[in-house]
């Protein structure tokens, strides 16, 4: 298998997304090296891991900057997300979730079909390999924030590009 990645700058720090040639497989905000991230998509499977824009990742980059510039709603790439079952339903019930609105853990716990599930979609939410694409930062918890696997200083940023103030998410948690 080859995994090829890109290192670009944003507002949000450097992003690190990572495609095989039919899908986008991971995205980091965390500043991952690129053999450490390949190792974690790719498990312990032999891979070979190449420093190239291939066209995935060319659209990806394209249009991850357009939606942190305000320019992008909606992502239209070719998703390949690794896990679990139960993780695979969690992340597309997330995908369900339109620009611009929030959830609790338990509202995505009731979308993905596990209504008694909530800390367990935490945990999912937690894993999500492709952030802001597959949209984790839309998910709050009843009492506040929630967490974020890139740290909560990204996800206010990423709320408020979709307008999503404190006021909103505190209707989003009555509800």
């Amino acid at each position: 298998m080859i995994l090829y990645h890109h290192t670009w700058t944003t507002d949000l720090g450097p992003l690190l997304a990572m495609a095989t040639d039919k899908a986008l497989v991971c995205l980091s905000l965390s500043g991952l090296d690129p053999v450490e991230a390949g190792r974690e998509v790719a498990g312990r499977a032999g891979f070979e891991l190449r420093e190239e824009l291939n066209p995935v990742l060319r659209r990806a980059v394209s249009q991850i900057d357009e939606y942190l510039a305000g320019r992008r709603r909606e992502f239209d790439l070719p998703l390949e997300a690794r896990g679990t079952p139960f993780q695979r339903d969690v992340w597309q019930a997330l995908r369900a979730v339109p620009f611009g609105q929030a959830v609790t853990y338990g509202r995505l716990a009731r979308l993905a079909g596990r209504p008694q599930a909530a800390r367990a979609v935490g945990q999912a939410v937690g894993a999500n390999p492709i952030p802001i694409v597959i949209p984790c930062h839309r998910v709050v918890s009843s009492t506040g924030l929630g967490g974020f696997s890139s740290g909560l200083a990204r996800k206010v940023i990423l709320l408020g590009l979709e307008g999503l103030t404190e006021a909103r998410l505190a209707e989003v948690r009555r509800s």
